[in-house]
């Protein structure tokens, strides 16, 4: 079921990441709303599981909450053409210098649908070894420094509050089913993505 647009507004457009549109939506029934939201390019993020079920998390400086959060690598889909799993193979990369043998669909996300479209799918990454050269990282990325967890620790911060990030939250999580069934039964790495088809 989808509800008629009847107009678009553009409050905000041209950012480095997002617009901020309105829409004037139909209602069941038919009368009309304005629905604010952000349009957003999606992203892909990576739980790296190594052969001691440690995964392996960034830790990073957020400015729209004013300090660093634990997260997964991840990334923008900002590359045209660029398949979901390369780009996450290349923030892998850029982010932690290390590569996978094998990538998994782990969970697809709609982050907040209620204000954004903005969709993320997490990929599983195995058998993992380092790159050839680190990456020069800038910006955020500067300062931005990594460390293993066993997979149990990553879910008692995750349950304790301690790791907040939405993402890293539900790749840690899901990893840990995943492991409870033997790593059994997750998607392959071009899965269809209802959200974004267009990078599968």
């Amino acid at each position: 079921m989808t509800y008629d647009v009847v107009a678009r507004t553009t409050q905000f457009s041209s950012g480095r990441v997002i617009d901020v549109v309105t829409d004037e939506v139909t209602m069941p029934g038919g009368r009309t709303a304005l629905r604010d939201w952000v349009v957003h390019p999606g992203a892909v993020g990576v739980v790296a599981v190594d052969d001691a079920d440690r995964v392996l998390l960034v830790h990073q400086y957020r400015h729209p909450v004013g300090r660093e959060l634990w997260e997964l690598p991840a990334g923008l889909l900002d590359v045209d053409g660029e398949l979901a799993v390369v780009s996450a193979g290349r923030e892998l990369a850029e982010e932690a210098d290390l590569r996978a043998a094998e990538f998994e669909v782990l969970v697809d996300l709609l982050t907040t649908p209620g204000a954004s479209n903005e969709a993320i799918r997490l990929y599983l990454a195995r058998g993992l070894t380092p790159t050839d050269a680190p990456f020069e990282r800038h910006d955020e990325e500067a300062t931005m420094t990594t460390r293993w967890f066993a997979l149990d620790e990553a879910v008692d911060r995750v349950l304790a509050g301690e790791i907040e990030n939405a993402a890293a939250a539900a790749g840690i999580l899901a990893a840990a089913a995943a492991r409870a069934r033997g790593w059994k039964g997750l998607r392959p790495a071009g899965a269809p993505w209802t959200a974004r088809p267009d990078r599968v």
